[in-house]
């Protein structure tokens, strides 16, 4: 397994029943439904969730002052939101989705890593496989003591939009970007999930589709091997400095995840992705396959 200093970065379901009772633990269900979003997601959680886990509503853990929905938050936001799940620096993070651990799951990880938390796991093959298990699942929402957590600043991974139009534009070239949505999306042959968006994708940008780096029968996560291959096979070279994007910021962290996986661990995410980049006119675009 792999893992980034003491902690792994995924654990299994088998792990995670045999340390739902630790003190230590912190179990946050961070599903999230494209279309759909938050909605859903609370109604599922509502209906039955992994014992001991709170919701970890991304909406919620974002900047106030964003221009999207679960824009990136300052270290402030992100310190007192953790903080009054009762999570603390020494607590250990186990985040987990509907999708397997590959959507908002992977955004969780990728914001507590960012913000200097390494003590952070995903769960592989998330509720689906835990609930095909036959594992416990309650309706009990667990309250813990408000702590202190302290976040450093996560500036070198998150990349704002006038360095990712530099890239673009080629006018930098000392990073690779690389697209989390489908080849349709990316190519502009599949219509775009939310209205008013252009069709397309970001120039000099290459398209490796997220759901790829899964298992499709389990939704577990393919080995380290398996992964690399697709970055290869997607044209990124992982030994060279790395930004990924996607519909609204939550993919790219799974393409971080993935990265990580791999032996990754500084891949930075811009976080206003096709959201911002194909609602504006004005920025360049390209269609078709990467070029």
């Amino acid at each position: 397994m792999t893992t980034s200093m003491s902690t792994p970065i995924l654990v299994d379901t088998a792990w995670l029943a045999a340390h739902l009772s630790d003190a230590n633990l912190r179990i946050l269900d961070a599903s999230y439904f494209v279309p759909g979003g938050i909605a859903p997601a609370l109604e599922q959680y509502a209906k039955s969730h992994i014992p001991g886990a709170q919701f970890f509503n991304i909406n919620d853990v974002a900047d106030p002052a964003g221009k999207k929905e679960h824009a990136f938050p300052p270290a402030a936001v992100f310190a007192a939101k953790a903080g009054a799940l009762g999570i603390g620096n020494g607590n250990h993070v186990v985040v987990y989705d509907h999708m397997g651990g590959a959507l908002a799951a992977a955004r969780v990880w990728f914001m507590f890593k960012a913000f200097g938390h390494e003590a952070v796991s995903v769960l592989d093959g998330g509720r689906d496989k835990w609930t095909k298990e036959g594992r416990a699942m309650n309706t009990d929402v667990p309250v813990f003591p408000a702590q202190s957590f302290t976040a450093k600043s996560a500036e070198d991974r998150v990349v704002p939009q006038a360095d990712v139009l530099r890239l673009a534009l080629a006018t930098d070239q000392s990073r690779q970007l690389l697209d989390a949505r489908s080849a349709g999306r990316f190519a502009g042959t599949e219509p775009e999930p939310r209205a008013g968006l252009r069709s397309g994708h970001i120039p000099h940008s290459r398209n490796l589709p997220f759901l790829s780096l899964l298992n499709t029968d389990t939704k577990t996560w393919k080995d380290p091997a398996a992964i690399k291959a697709a970055f290869d096979q997607a044209g990124i070279d992982l030994n060279q400095p790395l930004v990924t994007t996607c519909g609204s910021g939550v993919s790219a962290c799974t393409l971080a995840l993935g990265a990580a996986l791999a032996g990754k661990t500084d891949t930075a995410i811009y976080d206003g992705s096709w959201v911002e980049w194909g609602a504006d006119a004005g920025l360049p675009l390209e269609t078709g396959p990467a070029k």
